[in-house]
């Protein structure tokens, strides 16, 4: 297996080679143009825990309109320090600068384990590659002292668990929030998924220069498994969302997070709340680096529309039917990347 930083950072290469080529030169409106940019919801995280009841209500709001309008917000005032964001994506950076022998100590042979590090999405099903490398690790919620992480370089497990500590809480307080803005407990998401007992999953992503992104694509468009994905980069954009049938650039404030709603807030909102496609576009002359944090409910439960918001739906039915998360993130894991092909085998036409 030869890393997309490898083969960027060969010296004869000036043209993208046919296995990594996602469009044809003879069809170049075959990827879709972004839209001008539009004002994505901001969300600021300290109004949701606001002392003012009128702030948190206002607040609340806000947030249920942004799951149910865009299914992606930034996140403002959220309490990490920027000290932590810089040397986490730091420490991504110098995982993907370890020598290809070094790193391939860490490459999986299966999509659910702890620590996989590889290229593309699955290369064993895609008939054409990604323009990416990247690094997954499982991290259990409930049992932080069986952390497994790279242990090289030095100081990057350290400063990981620290990060996956502080985002743990960020997204404790937004899945507070989403409940909150559904009329239902504050901790009913979190209690009624076990949340605290799922897992958080940490996906660091490498995308170099590409000699032809017209050609080439990071990621392609999809939807994300779980609940809530946080996401920081190193100040590259790359990060399209789709909003209205039209692709959007994301242009993230500095220090915030960008926060994507994923399939299983679709399902427990029974279709109020939308997962939002995304995908990754590359450039010619500057790498990404891009750190998402997927949060989703325990592995063994059934993730079922809420029985509130069934009764309350036009058609009283449900419009989805359950999965163990478990299988769900394994039947994701294991396919093609394709927008919400998978949400879409349990949905309930």
């Amino acid at each position: 297996m030869m890393s997309i930083k490898a083969l960027a950072e060969s010296p004869n290469l000036t043209s993208v080679p046919p296995t990594y080529t996602i469009f044809s030169n003879t069809t170049p409106n075959d990827q879709p143009q972004p839209q001008p940019q539009l004002q994505i919801p901001i969300i600021d995280l300290s109004l949701l825990t606001s002392s003012d009841p009128d702030q948190r209500s206002k607040t609340i709001t806000e947030l249920g309109k942004a799951c149910q309008d865009w299914g992606f917000f930034m996140v403002i005032n959220h309490g990490v320090a920027e000290r932590l964001m810089s040397e986490v994506l730091e420490g991504c950076r110098g995982f993907f600068d370890l020598s290809e022998e070094e790193k391939l100590v860490f490459k999986g042979t299966h999509v659910m384990d702890t620590i996989r590090y590889g290229t593309s999405f699955n290369a064993s099903v895609e008939k054409a590659l990604y323009w990416r490398d990247y690094l997954k690790v499982l991290v259990p919620q409930h049992h932080p002292h069986h952390f497994h992480f790279p242990n090289n370089p030095s100081g990057f497990s350290e400063i990981a668990l620290e990060y996956l500590k502080k985002t743990r809480e960020v997204v404790k307080i937004i899945l507070e929030g989403i409940s909150k803005s559904l009329e239902l407990e504050g901790n009913y998401i979190y209690k009624t998924l076990e949340v605290n007992s799922g897992l958080q999953i940490f996906i660091a992503n490498l995308y170099p220069p590409c000699p032809q992104p017209e050609l080439a694509m990071g990621l392609p468009p999809h939807s994300d498994h779980g609940l809530l994905t946080l996401l920081t980069q190193n100040g590259i954009g790359g990060l399209q969302i789709q909003h209205k049938g039209n692709w959007v650039n994301v242009n993230p404030i500095p220090n915030s997070f960008l926060v994507n709603t994923g399939d299983h807030l679709e399902i427990l909102s029974n279709g109020k709340y939308k997962s939002v496609v995304h995908r990754a576009v590359v450039n010619k002359n500057d790498t990404r680096i891009s750190l998402a944090i997927a949060n989703g409910p325990a592995l063994e439960t059934v993730v079922n529309p809420v029985p509130k918001l069934v009764e309350s739906h036009d058609s009283h039915s449900s419009a989805f039917a359950g999965m163990k998360y478990k299988d769900y993130v394994q039947l994701q894991q294991s396919n093609n990347l394709c927008d919400k092909s998978i949400l879409d085998r349990i949905r309930n036409y």
